[in-house]
């Protein structure tokens, strides 16, 4: 009897472990009508914290399933760096475009510092939490992706841990759907009450996310400059070079994740 009920034990416990080990899609009903998609790494054995993700561009991923296996765009920096999250203790939650952005050329400025936005990722953050209690929530962006970290870093208050701007947006830019508007131009970064982390490379070479713009608040947020790494495999603006940490990106992830765990950091990676 003893051993039936061990054995019935262990194996509900290695069923548990199996499905909350697994990555997967998923989908939350947020405004009327309206989907918001998240793609869930396969978390660490014992997280010490949960990053949300925030592509640059548009946001527009395109999170889907074909043939059994979880398909999206993976050269953006954060997207092909969740591992190097995982691998220090930190879970990784993607960020795809909304439903209602799926088409053109994804999430606009004005919708990532917009209300409906907050609808959206408040609903992500929740459904976070729920499965990953007491777990410290922080909202990392990249390029774009910096003016939704930043905005709902100001909208969301203590109900998450801090927030990470790495490759900030800081001037206004035109240009195609999904890469023009006013970035973080007018923001007021003051209004973000829990502690922010700037991370940007030395050399970044995109006209709107210039590295004298991140180094000139030094005096009133920390920041981690990266030099180094791989040629430029794409444009200034793009993900596959100095803008989006090409070759440096375990250094850099591992200096974010160490502020994120209040553990010594390097402002210098080189």
């Amino acid at each position: 009897m003893t051993i039936i009920k061990t054995s019935i034990l262990f194996f509900a416990l290695l069923t548990f472990v199996t499905v909350s080990s697994a990555q997967e899609i998923v989908t939350l009903s947020t405004r009327p009508g309206v989907t918001q998609s998240y793609f869930l790494t396969s978390p660490p054995e014992n997280p010490q914290a949960v990053a949300v993700l925030f592509p640059g561009s548009g946001g527009l991923i395109r999170l889907r399933e074909e043939k059994g296996q979880i398909k999206f765009g993976p050269n953006n920096f954060l997207v092909r760096s969740r591992s190097e999250f995982i691998k220090r203790g930190v879970i990784a939650a993607i960020i795809d475009a909304p439903s209602d952005y799926q088409s053109g050329g994804g999430m606009s400025d004005e919708f990532r510092l917009g209300a409906d936005h907050f609808a959206d990722i408040s609903a992500v953050v929740t459904d976070l939490a729920k499965r990953f209690p007491k777990t410290p929530i922080f909202l990392v962006g990249t390029s774009r992706g910096t003016i939704s970290a930043a905005a709902l870093g100001a909208r969301f208050g203590q109900q998450v841990a801090g927030v990470v701007l790495t490759a900030t947006l800081f001037r206004q830019s035109s240009g195609r759907a999904g890469e023009s508007g006013p970035g973080l131009s007018r923001f007021d970064f003051g209004t973000i009450k829990v502690p922010v982390l700037f991370v940007h490379h030395v050399n970044d070479q995109c006209a709107v996310t210039p590295y004298g713009d991140a180094a000139r608040l030094v005096d009133k947020y920390p920041l981690v400059s990266v030099l180094g790494g791989r040629p430029p495999e794409s444009g200034p603006c793009d993900a596959l070079s100095a803008h989006g940490f090409l070759g440096k990106e375990s250094e850099t992830v591992e200096q974010i994740v160490n502020w994120m765990l209040k553990k010594p950091f390097r402002d210098k990676v080189e």
